[in-house]
């Protein structure tokens, strides 16, 4: 991912755009990107591959830029995240159930 991380930086600053980066506006296109990856499923599961790629793309793309602009290592915060959630999810009772930490 270290490549496409610099590049995307790269290309946003090639185009000075990170002024119209600040963290409530890349919360915002996250949200806007996540609802038009959402709509590629509106009506039924038979979707375009290509087009939920693309959508799926844009959100990872604005989640980078907001990592970038908080300063903060994309992949210690995931993995940080994820040590949190075994410790909500433990094995022995997620495994095979969708219902939420507290109710489990």
């Amino acid at each position: 991912m270290q490549k496409a991380i610099k590049e995307i930086i790269e290309f946003n600053k090639e185009r000075e755009w990170d002024q119209f980066h600040s963290p409530e506006n890349l919360a915002k296109s996250i949200v806007i990107e996540a609802v038009e990856l959402l709509e590629c499923f509106q009506w039924n599961n038979n979707y375009d591959k290509e087009k939920v790629c693309e959508e799926l793309a844009d959100v990872v793309n604005y989640c980078i830029v907001m990592a970038n602009q908080l300063q903060v290592d994309l992949e210690t915060i995931v993995l940080d995240k994820l040590e949190k959630n075994r410790q909500k999810y433990p094995v022995e009772k997620a495994k095979g159930n969708s219902k939420k930490y507290n109710e489990l």
